[in-house]
């Protein structure tokens, strides 16, 4: 039989946010499925095609924008957060200036954060079920045709800024996003509000322009869909403007005003790698795919496949200082195989070309 909790919709939700709270998410909202003016603004960002070659974003019908579409029953989605913000030895700004280093997007450093907040999300369901019995739902952690941010919105973890990343007044944008959708008739949260208000630091800092208006990214110029998504030749008119970073950008999120408070996570899982925050371009270079297929295991980066990262890795060194170093490290991969490969580091080797020093 039921307990009280679960015939009492606010009492459960309140048990839920403490249930939340002790599985190490920082934040917990419930929302309706209602998602009418996003699913016009996907549309007409997809018309526009500025997701590039992420075909799966039109896939899937109605169902990213109709949750109860894509689970039948659903009428409520339970969204949590988790900070992912690493302690780390090189302040992350510090490290876009230092071009022989290799730059990787904070999320990646660690464990993969998909089988992470899954695995707590189960969790939390199970904790629900004792309390209720068996009731209907999903978990879902950027795992399907989801728009988890206008979700997280509605449930009142945070807006969604200029940027298109999510923004808690608290807690700035470090952190992750899961749902639960659910059947249970729980009572929903308010929206969140925006508070950008003038600011337009993200939009001048983005190395390649990609946010091409307030609220509106064009993901075909964003430094993490060509480092990422991407699995072609990254055009050459945005090589340059990658620098150091082998895998996604973070540059919205350092210089956001709001992300002063953020605060670095306690979450082991997510604390950086193989050294991956203080790694150079060369070392990284350097490994063979045994090597980065041991050191990727577990990890977000494995899903662009050794090639990519040769590619993007490419690209940063041909935009390192030309030093014996990196101009070897370059050429033993002249030769390789992979015709994606050679072509970026032939790019990358005329960069260095003329900045040779005699002697």
């Amino acid at each position: 039989m039921p307990t009280t909790s679960a015939t009492d919709p606010a009492q459960l939700a309140r048990q839920i946010r403490t249930w939340s709270r002790e599985l190490g998410f920082q934040q917990t909202g419930i929302a309706e499925t209602h998602l009418e003016e996003d699913a016009v603004r996907l549309q007409s960002w997809l018309n526009q095609g500025m997701h590039g070659e992420m075909g799966y974003m039109h896939q899937h019908g109605s169902k990213r924008t109709h949750p109860e579409e894509l689970v039948p029953g659903t009428i409520r989605v339970i969204s949590v957060r988790m900070d992912y913000l690493p302690e780390e030895a090189i302040n992350p700004i510090t490290l876009l200036e230092q071009p022989e280093q290799a730059y990787v997007a904070r999320y990646a450093l660690g464990r993969d954060y998909h089988k992470v907040m899954r695995k707590r999300l189960q969790k939390l369901a199970d904790r629900i079920a004792r309390e209720t019995g068996p009731f209907g739902y999903r978990a879902f952690v950027d795992s399907a045709p989801v728009l988890e941010k206008p979700l997280a919105r509605n449930a009142g973890l945070g807006w969604i800024g200029k940027h298109t990343n999510l923004i808690n007044k608290e807690a700035g944008s470090w952190f992750f996003l899961g749902e639960l959708m659910t059947d249970l008739p729980l009572p929903v949260d308010e929206p969140a509000t925006e508070h950008c208000g003038s600011c337009t630091t993200c939009i001048e800092v983005c190395p390649t322009q990609a946010i091409i208006a307030p609220f509106k990214l064009d993901a075909r110029r964003c430094i993490s869909y060509l480092t990422i998504e991407l699995r072609d030749s990254i055009p050459k008119e945005f090589r340059k403007a990658i620098g150091n970073r082998i895998y996604g950008c973070d540059d919205c999120q350092l210089f956001c005003p709001w992300n002063k408070f953020a605060e670095p996570t306690a979450e082991g899982d997510f604390a950086p790698r193989h050294e991956l925050d203080t790694a150079s371009l060369t070392e990284l270079f350097a490994w063979t795919e045994d090597e980065w297929l041991e050191k990727t295991a577990g990890s977000a980066i494995r899903r662009i496949g050794y090639e990519c990262w040769l590619r993007n890795l490419a690209v940063a060194l041909g935009n390192a200082p030309t030093t014996p170093v990196v101009v070897a490290a370059l050429t033993t991969r002249s030769e390789t195989s992979s015709e994606l490969v050679r072509e970026h580091v032939a790019w990358a080797l005329e960069q260095h070309e003329g900045q040779k020093k005699p002697g």
